[in-house]
């Protein structure tokens, strides 16, 4: 039999009020000057200063906007080094939480943070030790703050490049659901989508992880559940407790691997700089519409502990509850843009999992028939 290894993340706080714990956490660990990364939207927000307020000699770097790129990062590292710091905070979506992980590995390590991407050709191995880092999500979408890996786009071309290691990983969690209470309907849509994508999109990887197939149905439960309520009413507690476990739960399980959904979704947001969230949203059901041949059992389970008839009809009513289109075009794409999204999508390493081979003829048909 062939041997498979396998790995869970990190220690985990949730719960109300979990922010509360990491300025003992931190000392407790001798780290009395952190650097909090985060994203210009939540720069100005009493969100930041009321967790700042409680974390002693802390300094903010708030210059993480969009799909992060190097420049950022770079950014990021010279804030670490003037102040002095010693461990890092990632306050944020999944672009704050992904550069802060590799603030810490670029404050310590030489060279340029794409240097580290695991297709660079002469890859930098990461030797040294890494500062304290811990992550606090405020919205429930990537799962960032569970993942071994770090997303950053070429500053000139948009490209996404993976830097991918267990030693980039927080080193502890503080999932507070009170953070997100509040959170706009449309990136409460498009984050939540992209944990639901990260569920269904694992389970339904043939590679073999039964351990991940678990979390993956259990996070469909909860998230078909608590989606439409967290949309509904942004102030739900426990909607959004439930939501920022999905979220946990998807990037949990996609140590597994992924599928052509985010193939598509990060040749959209290459090419029309998308949301990565709002991207596949827009994209799954015309994907699973495509890989239902070589998966039926499988989406017919998901179905189930969606508790809805048919999956991809539930997936197209969803999107319609959320007010997300159908389709491309009132997003702004464009057929001039198929090219290259063709080009990115193929060469894209998630659909390598997908549960239907995709070829280059099978993108190009998606998405045409997606604008």
């Amino acid at each position: 039999m062939t041997i498979h290894q396998f790995a869970f993340p990190t220690w985990i706080h949730f719960g109300p009020g979990a922010r509360k714990l990491v300025a003992e956490h931190l000392k407790e660990r001798g780290c009395l000057r952190p650097l909090i990364v985060t994203d210009k939207g939540i720069a100005g927000l009493p969100l930041l200063s009321e967790f700042q307020s409680l974390i002693p000699h802390s300094q903010v770097y708030s210059g993480v906007q969009g799909n992060p790129v190097a420049s950022q990062v770079a950014e990021g590292a010279k804030a670490y080094k003037h102040h002095g710091a010693d461990s890092v905070i990632g306050f944020g979506g999944g672009a704050a939480l992904d550069v802060a992980k590799v603030v810490a590995l670029m404050a310590t390590h030489p060279g340029e943070v794409l240097e580290y991407a695991w297709d660079h050709p002469q890859v930098r191995p990461i030797e040294g030790e890494l500062p304290h880092f811990v992550a606090l999500p405020t919205t429930a979408g990537t799962g960032s703050e569970v993942g071994r890996a770090s997303v950053i786009s070429e500053d000139d071309t948009h490209v996404k490049r993976i830097i991918f290691s267990p030693r980039i990983l927080a080193k502890a969690v503080f999932a507070d659901p009170e953070l997100t209470l509040g959170l706009p309907g449309p990136i409460t849509a498009a984050t939540g989508m992209d944990a639901l994508t990260h569920n269904i999109e694992s389970y339904l990887s043939p590679a073999y992880h039964p351990l991940c197939d678990g979390i993956a149905l259990e996070g469909v439960r909860i998230v078909a559940r608590a989606l439409p309520l967290a949309f509904k009413n942004g102030k739900d507690l426990q909607a959004r407790a439930d939501m920022l476990m999905g979220s946990m739960m998807g990037a949990i399980a996609f140590q597994k691997d992924l599928g052509a959904v985010h193939s598509c979704a990060h040749a959209l947001s290459t090419v029309c700089d998308l949301h990565h969230g709002l991207a596949n949203a827009l994209m799954i059901d015309h994907v699973m519409r495509f890989n239902r041949p070589a998966a039926e059992a499988k989406m017919a389970e998901l179905a189930r502990v969606a508790g809805v008839p048919d999956l991809i009809e539930w997936l197209v009513a969803l999107k319609q509850q959320l007010g997300i289109p159908s389709k491309l075009k009132p997003l702004g794409v464009k057929p001039e843009h198929l090219p290259r999204l063709v080009e990115i999508a193929l060469a894209d390493l998630c659909h390598k999992t997908n549960p239907r081979p995709c070829t280059r003829a099978d993108f190009e048909r998606l998405f045409q028939e997606s604008i």
